[in-house]
C-alpha cells in the first residue's frame, strides 16, 4: 500500500500489534498510523483507497490480533486524541485517546459524578464509545450528550447521542466507517467526591481482578440474568490452560497470557470456553471482545 511522503515520519509498515494489545498477542499491521492531531488524521484519511480497511485503536485492551496480521491501515488514537477539559459545571469534553482512567480521576477532582465507574474500564474514551463499555453498574453512554466523528473522507460529523441505538455492549452507528474523535458527557455535581471513593473502587478491583496480568479484562459479556464468570467457573473452567494462555483464577471471565501465549492459543482457549459453558449450562457465551485479522 502506497503511503503520501507527508505521513512517513508517522507510519510504520509491519508493526507488531502485540506491542498495542493489552494481550501483548497479535501479528504485523500491515500499516501503523499515529496522528499528530486532528488535521493529520483527516488528511492521512483523505490520502487512502476507499477499499483499505481501517481499524480504529486505543490501548488495545479489547482486541484479539490474529498471529497472521492485519491487514490494511490501524489508526492509534492514544496519544495523539488526548484533549480532556471541563465545558460548564456539569459537561465534560473528551478526545477519544483519553484513558478512561484518567476521566474518571479528573471528575473526582472536579466534583463532578456518577464517573468512579470509568475507573474500571482498561481502555480509552473511543473503545469505550465503540462497545458501550461499563463497570460497576455504569455504562459510558449513559452520559453521552453527543460524540464527534470522523469519516472515510476526513470530513468530521457532530452526532447527538439519540442517533445511536446503544445496548449492553453494543453500539449501533447511524453511518458505518465513521471513527469516534470526541464526546462531550454529561454528569452531575458531586462534591462530597473524594479520591478516597475511587481508592475503594481501585481496590475492590484488585482484589477481584488479574490486575497487572496480560489480559483484555473481560472476555465474554453476561447473558441475561446470569454471569459469564459464574457460568465458566461453575463449569470447571478455572485455571485451565492452552499454552500460555489460561483462564484467570481469579476471574474466570478473564484470560490471561502468561508470557509465551499466540492469539491462537488465546483464541483457541475462547472456543474451548464456549463449547464446554454451552455443553455444561445451554448457554452460549457472547465474546465481548473484537477478533481481528488472518491466522498464521
Amino acid at each position: 500500500m502506497a503511503v503520501a511522503p507527508e505521513f512517513m515520519p508517522r507510519v510504520r509498515r509491519a508493526e507488531a500489534m502485540s506491542r498495542h494489545t493489552s494481550w501483548h498477542v497479535g501479528g504485523p499491521a500491515e500499516v501503523f498510523f499515529n496522528p499528530r492531531d486532528r488535521n493529520d488524521l483527516a488528511a492521512f484519511l483523505r490520502s487512502l483507497p476507499g477499499d483499505v480497511p481501517v481499524h480504529w485503536i486505543g490501548l488495545g485492551s479489547n482486541v484479539l490480533v490474529r498471529d497472521g496480521g492485519l491487514p490494511g491501515v490501524v489508526i492509534a488514537t492514544y496519544g495523539a486524541l488526548e484533549r480532556l477539559e471541563r465545558i460548564s459545571q456539569t459537561v465534560i469534553f473528551v478526545e477519544a485517546g483519553v484513558a478512561c482512567a484518567r476521566i474518571a480521576k479528573q471528575c473526582v477532582r472536579w466534583g463532578l459524578g456518577p464517573a468512579e465507574f470509568l475507573a474500571g474500564i482498561p481502555g480509552t474514551l473511543g473503545g469505550a464509545l465503540a462497545m458501550n463499555a461499563g463497570a460497576f453498574g455504569g455504562e459510558i453512554w449513559q452520559h453521552v450528550i453527543e460524540v464527534q466523528t470522523i469519516d472515510r473522507r476526513g470530513v468530521e460529523h457532530l452526532r447527538a447521542a439519540s442517533e445511536f441505538k446503544v445496548g449492553y455492549r453494543n453500539v449501533n452507528a447511524p453511518v458505518q466507517d465513521e471513527g469516534f474523535l470526541a464526546a462531550r458527557l454529561a454528569f452531575e455535581k458531586k462534591p462530597a467526591a473524594n479520591d478516597a471513593d475511587l481508592r475503594a473502587l481501585l481496590a475492590r478491583r484488585r482484589d477481584s481482578q488479574p490486575i497487572g496480568a496480560w489480559s483484555c479484562g473481560s472476555v465474554f459479556t453476561n447473558p441475561p440474568g446470569d454471569h459469564a464468570a459464574r457460568l465458566i467457573e461453575s463449569a470447571g473452567l478455572k485455571g485451565f490452560r492452552i499454552g500460555d494462555a489460561a483462564v484467570s483464577q481469579k476471574h474466570a471471565n478473564f484470560i490471561v497470557n502468561y508470557g509465551a501465549a499466540s492469539a491462537a492459543d488465546v483464541e483457541r482457549l475462547i472456543e474451548h470456553v464456549r463449547d464446554t459453558v454451552e455443553r455444561v449450562h445451554g448457554v452460549r457465551l457472547k465474546p465481548e471482545v473484537r477478533i481481528l485479522g488472518e491466522p498464521a
